[in-house]
């Protein structure tokens, strides 16, 4: 509790109190050992988020102010007066920890001020991760925020992610995205012919090696919807998903990232082609066995595999994985499950 003081030149003999009143919010006075009051200062006043500092024996001010929800700065004002805090806005993730969205620019010097007065509020709720997304225009916080402990967790073209892990427990925060996911698209007509390409860049430039479709699945995009882009997009030639004949995960492949890629089977529903100029140095339909008998595709085991997968679902004896749509306890949004639905003899 804080008193009013009762009269001109009032000692007090203590040093700091610290203010309990406000759960959610930590305050201290600090004062020298003796301070003398003038006559006319005004009776003291506390709100959330204000620090009162006097260093000064004879100039010793009490002021009071408001704070708002908006994320702000911490204003730090002259000798003797008032130190007014104000806490970053945050959001509760589902695993104890904040979000903190920062779309308001500040001085480096002031972010560091917020930044610790938020971290002691968090700790004393008990919180442990803290996720700090700075949008690029903000890029000048990243050093202050690395100073005061905290690491890169991934980037994006618009906005940088920095955590924080506040309790002196084991760090459990999950780490940056590992994999990347490619597909590999088969593509047979009734001729059983497939569709390949000879590309401009990349490990097979130059190479006269033809190899199926591939790429790369973007962000929130499903694998077999990847797989029909890519093939319009390199070729110009319409398909339908069939299935996912089979996976592959490799390690350190991209950026020191793992890698899944998937091998699709799909079926054209258009046999013209108009190749990706940028891209493809020329695409063609060609028939299985030539292509099967390329000197590299017999070297490598994984694409011997991939013969046989191929070989043996065109005879009708292999059944890969169809997507199936459906909904999760995780998100209201449209994903699919890719199953064996031959086996499950659905009608």
């Amino acid at each position: 509790m804080i008193r009013s003081l009762p009269r001109p030149h009032a000692l007090l003999c203590f040093k700091t109190i610290n203010l309990s009143c406000f759960p959610n919010h930590r305050f201290s006075v600090s004062f020298a050992t003796h301070l003398t009051v003038p006559r006319k200062s005004p009776s003291p006043g506390i709100s959330t988020g204000i620090k009162f500092r006097a260093t000064s024996p004879r100039d010793i001010r009490f002021m009071s102010a408001s704070v708002n929800s908006s994320p702000a700065a911490e204003q730090v004002v002259a000798e003797n007066e008032v130190e007014q805090v104000k806490i970053l806005t945050a959001t509760n993730d589902d695993h104890g920890g904040v979000i903190v969205e920062m779309k308001e620019p500040l001085e480096s010097g002031v972010f560091i001020s917020v930044l610790r007065a938020s971290i002691s509020q968090w700790r004393q709720q008990g919180k442990k991760g803290v996720w700090i997304k700075l949008p690029i225009e903000l890029v000048n916080l990243v050093e202050a925020a690395i100073k005061e402990g905290f690491w890169f967790h991934h980037a994006e073209p618009k906005y940088i992610m920095l955590v924080y892990w506040i309790p002196e427990s084991a760090n459990t925060l999950p780490a940056n995205a590992t994999h990347r996911v490619g597909i590999g698209a088969v593509v047979m007509n009734e001729k059983r012919e497939v569709l390949v390409v000879q590309e401009k860049s990349g490990l097979f430039r130059g190479t006269g090696v033809w190899k199926f479709p591939t790429g790369v699945v973007d962000e929130g995009e499903d694998i077999c919807a990847a797989a029909v882009r890519e093939v319009k997009e390199e070729t110009g030639v319409e398909t339908e998903f069939v299935e996912v004949l089979a996976f592959r995960q490799s390690h350190k492949s991209f950026f020191e990232k793992s890698d899944l890629f998937f091998v699709c089977m799909l079926r054209p529903l258009s046999l013209d082609i108009q190749i990706q100029e940028s891209e493809i140095e020329v695409a063609q339909w060609m028939q299985f066995e030539e292509y099967a008998s390329q000197p590299f595709v017999q070297k490598h085991d994984l694409f011997r595999y991939m013969i046989d997968i191929c070989l043996t679902k065109r005879d009708g004896k292999y059944s890969g994985f169809s997507p199936v749509p459906t909904t999760s306890p995780f998100s209201n949004e449209k994903s699919y499950l890719y199953l064996n639905s031959r086996d499950l003899n659905w009608h």
